[in-house]
């Protein structure tokens, strides 16, 4: 199994798809650091969006196989610049959560995270856990 590490804003969903991932109970839970947790790595909403904190996230990736950016399909910006991925040297897929949502616009943040550099994009919902074996096929080959 691939070790997937999740980094995206406060809010994007990235502890809910963690437990999905694992089967567990969906409950809300504030990240407030990194969270080691077998083949995954949950990182905290802030690494993301300041810049001072981000650099953390980059000495984290080095723990994955693979870095999953998350954008809800209910934001109205994106905090990925573009080509943004091509400073990684590990594989980067986009993870759109939160399709379940009545104001999701899962194609927009689709576009968002392939401008960033993402060739793969799964879309995700949690609570529906529809998309969820999806990551959990591409993290086992």
């Amino acid at each position: 199994m691939k070790k997937l590490i999740l980094m995206g804003r406060s809010g994007a969903g990235k502890t809910t798809l963690i437990q999905a991932l694992k089967g567990e109970e969906l409950t809300y839970r504030k990240t407030q650091g990194v969270e080691y947790g077998g083949f995954l790595i949950d990182t905290p909403g802030e690494y993301a969006e300041n810049a001072s904190l981000g650099r953390a996230l980059a000495l984290y990736t080095y723990e994955a196989d693979v870095v999953g950016l998350l954008l809800s399909a209910t934001e109205d910006y994106s905090l990925y610049p573009p080509c943004v991925t091509s400073q990684a040297n590990r594989e980067v897929i986009g993870i759109v959560t939160q399709i379940d949502r009545e104001e999701a616009n899962p194609d927009r943040a689709e576009n968002w995270l392939r401008l960033a550099g993402c060739k793969q994009v799964f879309h995700v919902s949690a609570k529906t856990k529809e998309g969820i074996s999806n990551i959990m096929n591409h993290i086992s080959k």
